[in-house]
């Protein structure tokens, strides 16, 4: 059964060319396009997509931030990923917060199209790592908020690093030498001390907090 995939972004050209892409792999289907907010949440109740690749600023309409905070309003818990452009650093960080299963670069490679939308539908996040760079910088250069510190272990850091990587708790595990439990189990520390409970918020929040550094 192929998986289902809605586009919104408000550029012609960005929305063929992603379809041209995912023509070529048998695992996916085109079930809806959109060039705003609006018309997407309408399409969403009826193609009920497995996914959807969503522009962050669409000026003609309901913009991408605002459409994910609707359909969480409705109840519509459909893996959401960002498609970015080289100066929404900010927006980028709103939408991991809001929950986002990644984001890619709107000329983003073939492989790492697949891999992200892959790893949305088994339910995780992917990040770039070019773009979590792009976040971490724009983040220290930021006034950083005064709030009160958090403290994650040597290895809780390591793990989170580990994260806005991209890597899997699979590879993490392999890497740090552990049980993939054990990753698993400084994972859920994490997500307490940080008060969040996805990897895509413990990454933004993280960050936020001047947590994670290149």
């Amino acid at each position: 059964m192929k998986h289902k995939v809605m586009i919104v972004d408000d550029h012609w050209v960005v929305r063929e060319g992603l379809k041209l892409i995912l023509e070529t792999d048998d695992n996916y289907c085109i079930v809806g396009e959109a060039n705003e907010g609006v018309e997407a949440l309408k399409l969403m109740e009826s193609s009920q997509p497995d996914v959807i690749l969503m522009d962050l600023n669409m000026p003609g309409g309901l913009g991408g931030l605002d459409t994910m905070k609707r359909m969480q309003e409705h109840g519509l818990l459909i893996p959401v990923i960002i498609l970015t452009t080289y100066n929404e650093d900010e927006l980028m960080i709103e939408g991991l917060s809001l929950g986002a299963k990644g984001y890619l670069l709107k000329d983003t490679s073939r492989e790492n199209l697949f891999r992200t939308l892959d790893s949305a539908l088994r339910g995780e996040t992917l990040l770039q790592p070019e773009i979590t760079a792009r976040v971490f910088a724009h983040q220290t250069r930021s006034l950083a908020r005064k709030t009160e510190p958090t403290l994650l272990s040597d290895k809780e850091t390591i793990v989170l690093q580990a994260i806005a990587r991209g890597m899997r708790s699979k590879e993490i595990a392999f890497d740090m030498g552990i049980a993939e439990r054990t990753v698993k189990a400084h994972l859920t520390n994490i997500y307490n001390k940080l008060g969040v409970d996805s990897r895509s918020e413990a990454v933004a929040v993280a960050v936020e907090k001047g947590l994670l550094h290149l």
